[in-house]
């Protein structure tokens, strides 16, 4: 199985005395790349750490196998805080969490942005119905970035970030650009996360237009699975008549060991 990428490949810098060393293990090198083009963005820095690339999933399997520098847990269905912890827990990278906005409002998005807050997350992610009002109350109530997402040109900018959105997250579909760059045109410094589209080029053109950071939206696990299962079927006869001797040997030779080791106990 050849390793996955999602556009271009990494370390692909013009100076090669300047390549970053890839260290691999043998069996954790087929992980999900990020599209190296988003390496063009700032980046928005949190408690230190700068963020460019995130992933949008809740698949723990992607997220543990993917080299994106964050990831955005939300998902259509009211926010659970077993959900949030799971994901938290089973991450390496910081997570940002859905804690609602459009069916789940009120006191439960509050409560639910202090929980995910002490399980550690590196922010709230609120969506778009959600009120100014229900959204200050969010955010006046915990210590991690709000991020409120936008998805109409429409959206009063202003009136959010006075209610506490210390980030921006275009999701405007084929609009995002545009969305993108209307902004930037009144507020030239608030943090903007936007989806990046399918292709270099819309990532590109997305930060271009501003945008600090991008959500990239990666194949399911059955998609990356297809050319995995299409590998064992096109070579089925090899692995039937692979008869590994080596490894007969080794586990003949531990049994042995475990077993002499008891009777002289």
């Amino acid at each position: 199985m050849t390793e996955k990428k999602l556009l271009d490949s990494p370390n692909s810098e013009k100076n090669p005395s300047r390549k970053t060393p890839n260290i691999q293990t043998k069996l954790r090198h087929q992980i999900l790349h990020m599209p190296e083009i988003i390496q063009e963005a700032s980046g928005i820095r949190i408690y230190g750490r700068t963020i460019k690339s995130i992933i949008f999933t809740t698949d723990l399997a992607i997220i543990k196998n993917c080299d994106a520098d964050a990831v955005f847990a939300v998902y259509p269905f009211t926010p659970q805080q077993s959900i949030s912890d799971a994901i938290i827990k089973a991450s390496s990278i910081p997570v940002f969490c859905g804690c609602g906005g459009g069916t789940t409002r009120g006191l439960r998005t509050i409560s639910l942005a202090k929980d995910v807050e002490c399980q550690g997350a590196f922010g709230v992610v609120l969506n778009s119905p959600i009120t100014n009002a229900n959204l200050k109350a969010v955010s006046s109530s915990i210590d991690i970035p709000t991020i409120i997402t936008v998805v109409s040109p429409k959206t009063n900018i202003e009136a959010r970030i006075n209610a506490g959105a210390a980030i921006l997250n275009v999701a405007g579909g084929k609009n995002t650009r545009n969305i993108v760059s209307r902004i930037r045109e009144t507020h030239p410094d608030i943090p903007i996360i936007a989806t990046g589209g399918n292709t270099k080029s819309d990532i590109l053109s997305t930060i271009d237009a501003g945008a600090n950071a991008v959500t990239i939206t990666p194949p399911s696990t059955a998609d990356l699975f297809t050319e995995m299962m299409n590998n064992y079927r096109e070579n089925a006869d090899q692995y039937l008549h692979n008869d590994d001797k080596g490894f007969a040997q080794l586990v003949y030779e531990y049994v042995s060991k475990a077993h002499s080791d008891r009777h002289h106990s």
